[in-house]
């Protein structure tokens, strides 16, 4: 946890859940919530065309926004954190989904969250990004991932098999339907679902999961982040999915690069926000039947 604060609060730029135009009035009510604290909203083009108003170049958004605001559930952050990572400006998720692992502010407590804003209570987490590239024939298609890079099988048929290094050393061939490359903000989601490990957020790990592996020996493996991972497919193609949003076919030839990126995201969040609180309510940890 830092102790960064913001430098303005005067405006704020919204990315609304895609697809999803009956948001519009939620939207106009927290617009309203803002602007009534002397915060100034402006949105996005493409969400402004969903709910047939005007917007602004997400470019613009992302320079001229003190901070952003996604609307939506986790997978609305997860795309708005990784489009706009180069901008460095924190991100804050108000949860009208229904998960809301990331996107934590409910919709009942934004007038609260924007006092204490207002005030200095709140914290902006540094949440570590993975950078990397696939490489092919001396070319290179550079990406970031907030949650997770996954190498699977191209069809259900087929089975992938994938040569890992680490830091040009091999170790590693798994077999199977693929392999997870998770961030510890990742390890909540399709790495955990595969049998992965929960990694507390603000650690600097890269968790390496392999899923449905075909031998009983292969197991999830967490490795600095500084560490740099190599994969490739010797026998056929895979496909490269970046936080389940954007997917790379890969051949034989071609070369997954992974290690963590120098410089994290950053999620504003309630200043009480407790990250164990948040796992025994989402995973309902301690019930009993």
């Amino acid at each position: 946890m830092s102790d960064e604060k913001l430098k303005n609060i005067k405006s704020a730029g919204f990315i609304l859940k895609p697809e999803a135009p009956e948001i519009k009035e939620l939207y106009h009510t927290i617009k309203a919530q803002f602007e009534s604290r002397g915060i100034s909203v402006s949105l996005s083009e493409k969400s402004a065309r969903m709910i047939g108003e005007e917007g602004l170049p997400f470019r613009n958004i992302c320079k001229e926004s003190d901070f952003l605001v996604s609307l939506g559930g986790d997978g609305t952050l997860l795309s708005l954190v990784r489009r706009s990572y180069g901008y460095n400006k924190p991100v804050l998720g108000i949860n009208a989904g229904n998960l809301g692992f990331l996107a934590d502010i409910k919709i009942n407590e934004v007038d609260s969250f924007l006092d204490s804003l207002l005030v200095g209570e709140y914290r902006i987490d540094d949440r570590m990004m993975i950078e990397g590239y696939i490489e092919r024939a001396n070319n290179k298609k550079s990406f970031y991932a907030f949650n997770d890079v996954v190498i699977t099988r191209p069809t259900i048929s087929k089975m992938a098999l994938i040569d890992a290094s680490i830091d040009g050393e091999h170790f590693n061939r798994y077999s199977g339907d693929g392999l997870i490359i998770a961030t510890p903000t990742g390890s909540t989601a399709y790495s955990m679902a595969a049998g992965g490990p929960i990694i507390y957020p603000l650690t600097k790990a890269l968790i390496m999961t392999p899923i449905c592996a075909h031998s009983l020996t292969q197991r999830p493996l967490v490795v600095p982040a500084d560490f740099t991972i190599e994969l490739h497919s010797p026998n056929g193609k895979v496909i490269a999915m970046i936080d389940g949003q954007d997917d790379y076919d890969m051949f034989v030839g071609d070369q997954l690069v992974i290690k963590g990126a120098k410089i994290g995201a950053k999620l504003l969040h309630r200043v009480e926000r407790n990250y164990f609180a948040v796992l025994r309510d989402k995973l309902s940890w301690g019930e009993t039947n």
